[in-house]
């Protein structure tokens, strides 16, 4: 039994004073395992995170008192130790019901619940629990049916003796809504006191916004609901307003500070470049190709993003830029996320180029072996000596080996998987001017998120696609159709066509199943497709754990019509083009993002012979977001409008999940929800920035260092000074 007296909290001692700082590891209350949750599956990594891990919701809770004193027929809250507890078997067809004897120093509480003899399991006797529910009398007894209830794994923490909005936060099955309070309650005091508000007073007053420390007070411990919304809006615009500030700076900058190399384009130079596509551009190209010219003849460097649905046509729009810096005695260089992507980007332009006198040299990371050292190592010599004109590969490109002669025109594919921290290296890379940079994407990009994570770069967009290329027909179908999906597959494979099966990719993220379990599931599933499914045609597989030489074998193999099914993890998500390929079966579709899908179904659909395109999700969604998913995908080819749809279903936290390098940093801030928001700080950042471009004045000192802390990196910002 224990003692149920005015004790008070006692927290549990730390070696070190708690900042804002603190790695979550050394917070009081957390041990490896729960570190190890919250940097895993929250991305929290510090208190200052933590502190940013706002409740989701607000329950009311009783003030707690002894036993005795709890309202009979009314909420009460107490807490007290199992003395008890028997499971109640059901007779009659009535239900079971597990019973629990609470006690502490003044009376007992007879808990129940039924139908659920799975407490048997989480509850024991000697646990301290803290509950909650209308109660009433029960012969000598006070009861609570199907109370809520937590178990405390420190009883002395003082009880809370008013009633109160109790946050509940996200969690996860490691972490329950209860430790999370718990740790946060514990810190709260010793953090809010060092913390230091970086945004001026009178913008604060401005807008009437309460104080930092305020704020972080009333969202986790609040007096009332408008409380939560008052801090929930400061919050959420302190992390707009820095991102903003970030994002205006290194605009000015680069526009007002930095220098780049004027590449005239004139109608000669124009046609020159013209005349090497085997194709005409489209009108769309053609817009895309004249902001791009535009950009380049400027003494500052470009800084634009392409956006364009899959086969769109961007690398033709990127080529375009390559054979400008070409035209003007220059190097370009084009970045890409993978090997296979950098080889197919290397393949493509090759064959167009290839009755020019313009060199072009693969460069990738792989190859270990001596001869492969010794090739890479004339690659390196011959982009500093200037002989080799463009320059196609991965981030090897990055690495401190060599340097280019004179690198005028950088082009990074893929964006949201390079990482910004990566494309401000290669800014830094150049001496004396600074090459123009365009980025591309295939996965657009909603407005909202074009004013945050993109926004110090101009945009571009290619809507339409390239004549004669047939719309996908698209169907969801459940697992257990997985015989009549493989059965019409035949049928398509037997008129000359191929087909993908893309399968979930293996990871190794200390999360999941063994990534050598995964392997082997993806062997063996592609050998049951080779022989249930389709025995009369050759089969095969790639994915992310094969040499690079092994998976372009299997590659060319697939494009030269000698394998018919490719069987791929997401390896093939990009970059990959056959158009032959008119079939893609997506197993565990519940599995993959939505934009991921878009992307996937991208490799089919890219003939112009009129065969009409078929991509099936073989899916079992067990979550309301997994069949929303389903549904998108189902009802739109539309890269655009996938585009809003997953940021409307996943919300920006997790729009760009792992795949963006420096993803995005807000925490509080839900976009497009707060887009008025968005715009306030937007404004407000231009005009600190127009009146103190790099945040010299001292009134701007803290606002300059928390800015550094947190976008300097991810934005850049470290090379603006």
């Amino acid at each position: 039994m224990t003692a149920f007296s005015q004790k008070t909290s006692k927290s549990k001692s730390t070696k070190h004073a708690i900042r804002m700082s603190t790695p979550v590891a050394k917070l009081p209350g957390v041990g490896p395992k729960r570190a190890n949750a919250f940097i895993q599956r929250l991305d929290i990594h510090t208190a200052s995170d933590l502190l940013r891990h706002l409740p989701m919701r607000y329950e009311y809770e009783a003030a707690e008192d002894q036993i005795v004193n709890i309202p009979q027929d009314g909420i009460g809250t107490a807490r007290g130790q199992v003395a008890e507890l028997r499971w109640v078997p059901g007779r009659f067809g009535k239900k079971g019901r597990f019973e629990v004897s609470l006690q502490d120093e003044s009376d007992s509480l007879l808990l129940t619940w039924f139908n659920a003899q799975y407490l048997s399991r989480r509850i024991q006797i000697g646990d301290y629990l803290r509950v909650q529910g209308k109660t009433k009398s029960f012969g000598n007894y006070t009861q609570i049916v199907n109370p809520k209830w937590e178990k405390l794994e420190d009883p002395d923490l003082a009880p809370a003796r008013d009633d109160k909005l109790r946050p509940i936060y996200p969690a996860t099955e490691q972490l329950a809504s209860s430790h999370i309070e718990h740790i946060i309650e514990t810190i709260l005091p010793q953090v809010l006191p060092h913390i230091t508000d970086p945004l001026p007073a009178d913008l604060l007053k401005h807008h009437e916004m309460p104080p930092l420390v305020e704020a972080l007070k009333m969202v986790h411990q609040p007096d009332d609901l408008d409380q939560t919304m008052i801090a929930r809006r400061r919050l959420a615009y302190n992390e707009l307003l820095l991102l903003q500030l970030g994002i205006a700076m290194k605009k000015t900058y680069v526009r007002d500070r930095l220098q780049a190399p004027e590449l005239t384009i004139n109608e000669e130079t124009d046609k020159q470049i013209r005349d090497c596509y085997p194709f005409t551009l489209t009108d769309d190209q053609n817009t895309v190709v004249k902001e791009i010219a535009h950009d380049l003849a400027k003494p500052s460097p470009m800084n634009r993003l392409l956006q364009g649905d899959v086969g769109s046509g961007k690398t033709a729009v990127a080529l375009y830029a390559l054979l400008a810096a070409y035209t003007s005695g220059k190097q370009g260089v084009l970045l890409a996320p993978t090997e296979l992507l950098a080889e197919q980007h290397y393949l493509s332009i090759s064959n167009m180029l290839q009755d020019t006198n313009v060199s072009i040299a693969l460069l990738t990371g792989s190859g270990t072996t001596k001869a492969e050292k010794q090739k890479r190592k004339i690659i390196h010599d011959e982009i500093q000596s200037g002989d080799i004109d463009i320059v196609i590969g991965t981030h090897a490109v990055l690495s401190d080996e060599f340097e280019f002669k004179d690198l005028a025109v950088v082009i990074i594919d893929e964006q949201h998987r390079f990482g910004v921290m990566q494309r401000a290296f290669l800014k830094a890379k150049n001496k004396g001017t600074v090459p123009h940079h365009l980025v591309m994407t295939a996965t657009p990009i909603p407005r909202t998120l074009s004013l945050t994570v993109f926004g110090d770069l101009d945009v571009s967009t290619i809507r339409g696609l390239p004549p004669g290329r047939s719309p996908i027909i698209n169907r969801v179908v459940d697992m257990n159709k997985t015989d009549d999906v493989y059965r019409y597959l035949n049928e398509r494979l037997s008129r000359g066509e191929q087909a993908y099966v893309v399968l979930p990719a293996i990871e190794n993220n200390g999360l999941e199943e063994d990534p050598k379990k995964q392997l082997r599931n993806v062997l063996d599933h592609a050998k049951l497709i080779q022989n249930k499914y389709c025995p009369d045609f050759k089969v095969g597989l790639v994915h992310g754990r094969l040499k690079s030489e092994e998976r372009e074998a299997v590659m060319k193999q697939f494009r030269d019509g000698s394998i018919h099914v490719l069987v791929a993890t997401t390896v093939i998500e990009v970059g990959v083009d056959v158009p032959n390929a008119t079939v893609m079966i997506i197993e565990h579709a519940e599995r993959f993002g939505l934009a991921q899908l878009h992307q996937l179904r991208g490799r089919v659909g890219r003939g112009t012979h009129g065969i009409k395109s078929l991509c099936v999700f073989i899916a079992e969604p067990t979550t309301e977001d997994g069949s929303k998913r389903m549904k998108a995908i189902a009802s739109s080819n539309d890269g655009f409008k996938i585009s809003e749809l997953d940021l409307e279903i996943r919300g920006m936290g997790d729009f760009f999940g792992t795949r963006q390098a420096g993803a995005t940093p807000l925490r509080v801030a839900q976009i497009p929800q707060d887009m008025d928001l968005l715009m306030l700080a937007k404004r407000d950042a231009e005009t600190i920035i127009e009146g103190d471009m790099l945040l010299k004045n001292e009134d701007n000192a803290l606002l300059r260092s928390v800015l550094l802390k947190t976008h300097g990196s991810t934005l850049g910002l470290i090379d603006v000074g």
